[in-house]
C-alpha cells in the first residue's frame, strides 16, 4: 500500500483539552496525534454531509412546485416497486 504524504500542523490546545486527549490517548493506547487526526477527519466529513444536505435542501426548496419538483413516472416506478411482493 502506497503512503500518504503528511504535513506537520502545529495546534494550541487549551490545558484542559490537552490533558483529555493525553488521557483518552493513554486509555486506548494510542498516540495522541492520531487520536487529534481521527477526530479531525470525522468532523470534516460530518462537515461536508452537512454542506452537501444544505444544499440539497436549498436545491428543494428552490424547485418546490416547478416542473422539477417532481418525476412522475419515477414516483410511479418507486410505489410500484415498493408494492412488489419479496421474491424469496
Amino acid at each position: 500500500m502506497r503512503s500518504r504524504a503528511l504535513k506537520n500542523f502545529h495546534l494550541p490546545l487549551p490545558e484542559e483539552l490537552y490533558d483529555e486527549l493525553r488521557r483518552e490517548a493513554e486509555r486506548e493506547q494510542v498516540p495522541a496525534t492520531t487520536l487529534a487526526r481521527q477526530a479531525l477527519e470525522h468532523w470534516l466529513r460530518e462537515k461536508r454531509s452537512q454542506d452537501l444536505r444544505r444544499a440539497i435542501e436549498g436545491y428543494a426548496a428552490e424547485v418546490a412546485g416547478s416542473g422539477d419538483d417532481l418525476d412522475e413516472d419515477l414516483e410511479a416506478a418507486s410505489i410500484e416497486h415498493l408494492l412488489e411482493e419479496p421474491t424469496r
